[in-house]
């Protein structure tokens, strides 16, 4: 397990639950604790199955500045999806 995904699990401990606000949650602290976040990341390991609605809430409800990039990654199965970046434009915090 690498570095980041080893911080993402211990914000999913510490930030437990399934609901949406809490989901979101979630992904604001690993936007700002690890820099960015993928779709991939989301669904495997901070238990977001669908994270693209909660990047939609936050940056429409909570006026959170996200920037989306995107990139080939691998799945544990072997094949190569293009999956989102989430990150916080510079100095701006939601919620």
């Amino acid at each position: 397990m690498t570095r980041c995904q080893k911080q993402l699990a211990a914000i999913l401990r510490r930030i437990p639950g399934n609901d949406s606000a809490t989901q979101r949650a979630r992904l604001m602290a690993a936007m700002q604790e690890t820099g960015h976040v993928t779709t991939h990341e989301a669904m495997r390991i901070l238990d977001c199955y669908d994270p693209r609605p909660r990047i939609h809430e936050l940056r429409h409800k909570h006026g959170a500045v996200i920037t989306t990039a995107t990139r080939i990654e691998q799945t544990e199965s072997g094949v190569q999806h293009r999956i989102g970046v989430y990150s916080l434009a510079q100095g701006k915090v939601a919620m």
